[in-house]
């Protein structure tokens, strides 16, 4: 990149640094966004496929999780890694409708390409989309209707079609339902912190259960201690049962074997007195975050504790919203309050693959998911598949609010935007057309990977949709329009609504691009001298010679 003065050229960009500018740049960060698209499009509806992702060493995921097909791809374009945002956005914020939300954005960028070639500016197709996603979402939220929870399942059993768990749908529709309500407060539904999901060897997808509990990965820290515990007083600690260092640096001088032999007395002692004064407040099962020593596991032993050792961090949280009890810092320190309850903590399992079931919380805001399954993959897809599903099931749970799925929400708001559009002056209106063309390639797409004549269902829509009839939809299995809410063909209001913003502003940050700089790609990042090896926090380290 260079300018000029008085005919003398002025360098601005280092030579090893390339530019490219207008439509060319537009072009690359369209095509580019649309692969994108296009690479997640046939995965998308009822009769979506999967797609198999390799990685370098050869591990493999096989899913139809927009998701987590772009997380697991190796994408080294600027504008590409934009739509993975708009999936990333899309699944922190609604759960699921990431694949839809990519799709979208991948054609409000191909129709604006389109308008581009007819010279209608980036700026003004930018204007027109933002004021077709005000319209649209306007148009969605008078689509919408309140609803109680009775419709819970029909919102678990839609997100489940088409996926791995199409094998056991109804006995995972209802486990859906049952979770959600099992960890509900105030109105608010929080799957990340209050549910453990774990992969069980062997069985069908059938057997997936709700343990309406915890179940955590972990074994009694002893084989001699109690394999059951029936009538559960539980404390858990965050500080170990074990012999304590001291704070201080400070040594033991022994001069004899009587003297180590009474040093060591000691601290069993130390550690005996600190059992029991846990062991006074009633607690008969212990989860400690820390370790347990050898001289700790004799005494528990010897009084017939169930204990578990090392628990992680979020092991710790969930156990006390299930249990009730409250985490405890010194052993000497617990009371009868700290302490929360089950009916039976158990250890179950075979040989080295064993866990610890903590059941019969009393309204525990915590619980546990068992899947199982022969193939790991399957288990891992299933997983993905109940993640979306409860986290729809939790948007309709928080909002009450849900729209007719089956393409159905996208026809009507392309239908109104069509008319919004003549109402419009300029080319903005140019832009909104567009928008709608754009917002009917979803139904389009889902008709296609179902094998139907899409041009065939679109117009069907359409006529159906001018008819008055807002809720028909398509459905993939009849191959018809039908009335998505007679047939229970549901979503929440926040995934559509989400879909529509996540798709617009990622279109409209890349249509505003025109301008990409770029450095040569190296071996290695550059550094700077204050950042190698012989500096630390920018202080120069001293020179330590050559010795």
């Amino acid at each position: 990149m260079a300018g000029q003065l008085n005919g003398q050229p002025i360098i601005i960009l280092d030579k090893e640094k390339t530019r490219t500018q207008g439509r060319e740049a537009l072009g690359y960060n369209i095509t580019a966004a649309k692969a994108i698209a296009d690479a997640v499009r046939t995965t998308l509806g009822p009769k979506g496929m999967d797609k198999m992702l390799v990685n370098t060493v050869g591990d493999m995921v096989i899913t139809n999780d927009g998701a987590t097909i772009l997380r697991e791809m190796d994408i080294k374009h600027p504008a590409a890694k934009m739509m993975v945002e708009v999936a990333r956005t899309q699944e922190d914020k609604a759960g699921d409708g990431t694949t839809t939300a990519v799709v979208l954005a991948g054609e409000l960028l191909n129709k604006a390409r389109i308008l581009i070639e007819r010279d209608v500016h980036p700026t003004t197709i930018t204007r027109g989309y933002s004021l077709a996603q005000v319209r649209a979402l306007e148009v969605l939220e008078g689509l919408s209707i309140d609803v109680t929870d009775d419709v819970l399942e029909n919102i678990a059993r839609t997100a489940l079609t088409g996926k791995s768990a199409d094998l056991a749908l109804e006995p995972l529709v209802q486990l859906c339902v049952n979770v959600a309500q099992s960890i509900k407060e105030s109105g608010k539904v929080n799957f990340k912190e209050n549910i453990n999901i774990l992969h069980q060897r062997g069985g069908s997808i059938k057997d997936t259960k709700f343990v309406n509990g915890l179940v955590i990965d972990r074994a009694r820290a002893h084989k001699n201690m109690p394999k059951k515990v029936e009538n559960a007083r539980i404390a858990i600690l965050d500080t170990g049962i074990e012999v304590e260092k001291t704070k201080t640096a400070s040594k033991i001088h022994i001069s004899s074997p009587e003297m180590l032999k009474e040093a060591r007395l000691e601290e069993g002692k130390l550690v005996e007195e600190r059992v029991e004064a846990l062991l006074k407040s009633g607690a008969n099962v212990i989860f400690t975050e820390k370790g347990i020593d050898d001289i700790g596991m004799h005494y528990l032993n010897k009084k017939g504790i169930f204990a578990v050792r090392r628990c992680k961090d979020e092991e710790i949280k969930k156990l006390v919203k299930a249990t009730g009890a409250r985490v405890v810092s010194k052993l000497d320190g617990v009371t009868e309050n700290d302490l929360g309850s089950a009916d039976i903590v158990e250890e179950r399992g075979v040989g080295n693959y064993r866990m610890t079931y903590v059941e019969g919380c009393k309204n525990p805001k915590a619980v546990s998911i068992l899947i199982y399954s022969g193939a790991e993959h399957v288990t891992e897809e299933i997983e993905r598949a109940l993640d979306d599903a409860l986290r729809v099931v939790g948007d309709v749970i928080e909002d009450k609010k849900i729209v007719a799925g089956g393409g159905s929400p996208e026809i009507e708001v392309a239908m109104k935007l069509r008319s919004y559009a003549t109402a419009l002056k300029g080319r903005e209106q140019l832009a909104v057309m567009a928008y709608a063309d754009a917002l009917e390639e979803i139904p389009k797409s889902i008709a296609e990977n179902a094998g139907l004549e899409a041009i065939d269902i679109i117009a069907d829509l359409r006529n159906q949709h001018a008819k008055g009839k807002r809720t028909s939809g398509l459905n993939v299995f009849t191959g018809k329009a039908e009335d998505m809410l007679k047939l229970g063909i549901i979503e929440p209001l926040r995934v559509k609504t989400q879909e529509i913003k996540s798709a617009t502003d990622a279109a409209n940050m890349i249509l505003r691009i025109d301008d990409i700089i770029t450095a040569k790609e190296t071996g290695m990042m550059d550094v700077k001298p204050e950042h190698t090896a012989s500096y630390y926090d920018g202080i120069q380290a001293p020179d330590v010679g050559d010795d």
